[in-house]
């Protein structure tokens, strides 16, 4: 069973069992895998090994807000993979270049600890190639044991800007998160910094 946020604002609150934590959270990257054609995980038919288009290379990340105060990024661009078993609790499973991957791009957040965050927001962004977000049309699932699937669907596409804020996740009652769709385009990191309020100093990277 899956609820989709069709509306940006839509927010809904993952489920928990009573007496029991959250669990994992996992946020999987793909493209709408609508047809037998499209199974080779984002940009996999549209930019393949067949496609005269050089491909393109769409990263998943995210911003995080501690209830400490402490704040940053996990994103492949300057191997800020993270780690789940402890601070930031949080981690990026790996950087797929080529889109092949069936299952595209995680981010998995230890739910365990979701009384020490204040906020997280997945965002995505087109590392190298064309902004096309139209032909890509991606879609984030967000999935915990015991909840519902939540779906976030990048269905805003008259932009070029290479970089999307898809969803924030907020703490609700040191409990469970909320989840509300964002689908926001900005130009790069910082302006997405500014609008959310985030407060990092941004440099140049490179993978």
């Amino acid at each position: 069973m899956a609820v989709e946020l069709k509306k940006k604002g839509d927010k809904i609150n993952l489920e928990k069992s009573e007496n029991r934590s959250l669990g994992e959270v996992l946020i999987n990257l793909n493209w709408n895998q609508g047809s037998p054609q499209k199974k080779k995980g984002v940009f996999g038919s549209i930019f393949g090994k067949d496609n005269s288009n050089s491909g393109i290379d769409l990263d998943l990340g995210c911003l995080f807000e501690m209830k400490d105060g402490s704040k940053s990024v996990i994103q492949a661009l300057g191997n800020c993979f993270g780690d789940l078993v402890r601070l930031p609790y949080i981690s990026l499973d790996g950087d797929d270049r080529t889109g092949e991957s069936l299952g595209g791009e995680n981010l998995r957040i230890n739910g365990n600890m979701v009384h020490l965050f204040k906020r997280i927001l997945v965002f995505t962004f087109i590392y190298d190639g064309v902004a096309n977000w139209h032909e890509v049309d991606g879609i984030v699932t967000i999935k915990a044991p015991g909840s519902s699937n939540v779906i976030v669907r990048m269905d805003e596409h008259n932009t070029s800007h290479r970089m999307c804020a898809i969803a924030m996740l907020e703490n609700v009652n040191n409990e469970t998160f909320s989840i509300e769709k964002t689908v926001r385009f900005f130009s790069d990191h910082e302006q997405m910094d500014r609008y959310y309020n985030w407060g990092l100093n941004w440099v140049p990277g490179r993978k």
